[in-house]
């Protein structure tokens, strides 16, 4: 073995390390109610800044700042219409996260009975 080179073994290891990594991220971006509900919003479509901080409940620089997070963590895509930004989530697993956390937490109001 050359040296730089690594076990197929270590490389899967470190591959496994990198995805748990930025899972944890992704949930920590979550862990937030602010973003949440904004990412909660983004899943039934497209909406502006506007729309999003009606939504949301929380100010406008708040959600603009949360917004810029998500964007930066690639979770958001943002694009120009007129002088409105639009956001929109980057694809269907994270609106899927969001639901069954929400259905999570479903369960646990309604104390529901857990399935599969």
């Amino acid at each position: 073995m050359s040296k730089g080179t690594h076990p197929a073994g270590a490389h899967h290891a470190q591959q496994a390390a990198e995805r748990l990594d930025v899972a944890a991220s992704v949930l920590a971006l979550l862990a937030d109610r602010t973003r949440l509900a904004l990412l909660e919003r983004l899943g039934r479509g497209e909406a502006d800044v506007t729309t999003l901080t009606q939504a949301c409940g929380a100010a406008r620089p708040s959600v603009s700042q949360h917004l810029a997070k998500l964007r930066l963590a690639g979770l958001v895509t943002a694009r120009k219409d007129g002088r409105r930004v639009v956001y929109a989530l980057r694809h269907g697993h994270l609106r899927r996260l969001v639901d069954e956390a929400l259905n999570v937490a479903d369960h646990q109001i309604g104390a529901l009975p857990p399935h599969d």
